[in-house]
């Protein structure tokens, strides 16, 4: 299997992650109006599967050390492939309910509610379960990425189209972001620490990635359905209109919107055998500013925004590449 020995590759591969998950949504975007979140689901949980099939038959079977992605699987244990199940089950729940959150509060109050919690929490988590970096230099790093993603808000919130808060959409962003804080960590204690030679039992980050989006895919069928049929929030679709209104491009769409998210992820638990979990979590969870990127060079999300908004999102940038760097160099300082 392909294994990652060098820090600042492991960066990269971070960097990549980050571009990854604050870019899959974007497929979203590219299919036709009316095309709602939990049909484009279906087809973004297929990508997710066939794109862990593929890592795994190439860079999980490439490679003299470690166990190759079908010799992983067979040896594995009932309770670490019930680890990496359980955390694509729980990740499910949560990427589903930050959607209905920001429809229902508006991205400038769920989304930072949402990753604030899951980045804060999850880096803490991860790092406390397996100590790897400078946790002063971490942390701060931490802190600076959730103070960017504060300002993120702020920007948003004066855009003439944000929509004010509600209580119940605030109280699913703080759900959506507990849930996503603890999934990393049932899958990053599914794997083996020792990627070259692999302990027996324990999982690779290829056959790991694999259940992970299986717990997803079968999860879906809970989850996904209890959206189309009763939502929280929005109009209830059926399964027939996903056959019968999607067409070829639209479901490409989302098995493509499925292969990026899911590379992301890969190269995240690849690097993290070098970097450690809790810096890869963290930077990983970057991907805001990079989402926020797109809505503002991409999408001119900000065209006609205040000047107000425009400072917001100075700073923001500014705070985030401090804490990114902070985050980089924990490891080595």
């Amino acid at each position: 299997m392909f294994i990652l020995q060098s820090y600042p590759i492991s960066v990269i591969f971070c960097v990549i992650t980050m571009l990854c998950w604050g870019s899959w949504a974007n497929t979203m975007r590219l299919t036709h109006k009316g095309w709602s979140f939990t049909l484009y689901y279906w087809d973004y949980s297929i990508g997710l599967v066939l794109t862990s099939l593929f890592f795994g038959f190439t860079l999980g079977s490439y490679g003299e050390l470690g166990r190759s992605f079908v010799k992983d699987l067979g040896q594995a244990q009932v309770q670490y492939l019930l680890l990496a199940f359980v955390g694509g089950v729980i990740f499910n729940l949560s990427n589903i309910l930050i959607v209905v959150a920001i429809e229902m509060a508006g991205m400038a109050i769920a989304f930072p509610i949402a990753v604030g919690l899951a980045l804060s929490l999850g880096v803490i988590i991860n790092y406390l379960a397996a100590p790897v970096g400078n946790p002063t230099l971490l942390f701060i790093g931490l802190i600076c990425i959730v103070l960017a993603i504060i300002l993120s808000a702020l920007a948003y919130k004066q855009l003439p189209q944000s929509k004010g808060a509600t209580t119940k959409g605030i109280l699913i962003s703080v759900i959506s972001g507990l849930l996503m804080s603890v999934f990393y960590r049932f899958v990053a204690a599914s794997m083996a620490t020792n990627v070259a030679v692999p302990e027996a039992g324990l999982l690779t980050s290829y056959s790991a990635m694999f259940i992970f989006t299986i717990g997803i895919f079968l999860s879906n069928f809970v989850w996904n359905t209890w959206m189309m049929y009763m939502p929280i929030y929005g109009e209830k679709t059926t399964y027939q209109a996903y056959f019968k209104e999607g067409n070829l491009k639209t479901h490409l769409m989302g098995i493509a919107g499925g292969f990026i998210w899911n590379l992301g992820m890969t190269f995240n638990l690849i690097a993290a055998s070098t970097a450690g979990f809790a810096i890869s979590y963290g930077l990983g969870q970057g991907a805001t500013m990079v989402a926020a990127t797109w809505g503002v060079f991409v999408w001119k999300e900000f065209k006609n925004a205040p000047a107000l908004a425009n400072q917001y999102i100075r700073a923001m940038f500014t705070m985030f590449i401090i804490g990114l760097g902070m985050i980089i160099i924990s490891k080595v300082i």
